[in-house]
């Protein structure tokens, strides 16, 4: 028994009976399980997706060539590119991190170094008193000396300027503060033997 061709169906699903020449939509299965029914199509009618596209075969020919052959080493290019640029993208980004590590590192550094010294310096800054009080007994004989040349310039008859006044005024307190120091009116320091003697004459006193 000969096998018997099943007929082609169109885009549109369209078959067409090769004995009487119709043409018909066979009936099928709805999903609800319901039976749609042929349809018979009209001699001369051609539905929308049975229409061909009218195609210039010389434009298809010229745009399909590219995808064929392609340009040599154009395929090549176009994969390594993104590579390329995702390789150079993440190197950059890495050593952007690697910077920012560094700098993060360097004011750690100088963070750890200042404060190292901040501590230190109490130990650096202990000064001896003697060489304080000695130093201080400088600027007092220094302030002292200038006060009375002022005052020998004064009764010298030489006119003085207020601030200049002020500095005479101030010579007692200056031999004072010396003398509290241990130093003398001329800013020596001061021998034990002079300063037993003034207790002496305190106490005949």
């Amino acid at each position: 028994m000969p096998s018997q061709a099943t007929p082609t169906s169109t885009n549109a699903g369209i078959v067409t009976d090769e004995n009487s020449g119709e043409r018909h939509i066979p009936e099928s299965v709805r999903a609800d399980g319901s039976t749609r029914k042929a349809i018979k199509i009209r001699p001369g009618y051609r539905p929308p997706e049975d229409v061909e596209v009218y195609k210039n075969r010389t434009a298809e020919a010229f745009r399909d060539r590219g995808k064929r052959i392609g340009i040599p080493g154009a395929a090549g290019v176009k994969e390594e590119k993104p590579e390329q640029a995702s390789s150079a993208a993440s190197n950059k980004n890495a050593k952007r991190r690697e910077a920012r590590k560094k700098a993060k590192a360097g004011t750690e550094n100088d963070d750890t170094t200042t404060t190292e010294q901040t501590t230190q310096t109490p130990k650096v800054d202990e000064v001896d008193p003697e060489v304080e009080r000695e130093k201080k007994a400088r600027n007092l004989k220094k302030k002292l000396k200038q006060a009375k040349e002022l005052k020998n310039k004064k009764e010298g008859g030489e006119a003085l300027l207020p601030e200049q006044i002020a500095k005479v005024i101030k010579i007692n307190e200056l031999i004072r503060e010396l003398d509290a120091l241990g130093f003398d009116s001329e800013g020596e320091p001061k021998s034990k033997s002079d300063g037993e003697s003034k207790a002496v004459e305190g106490t005949k006193e």
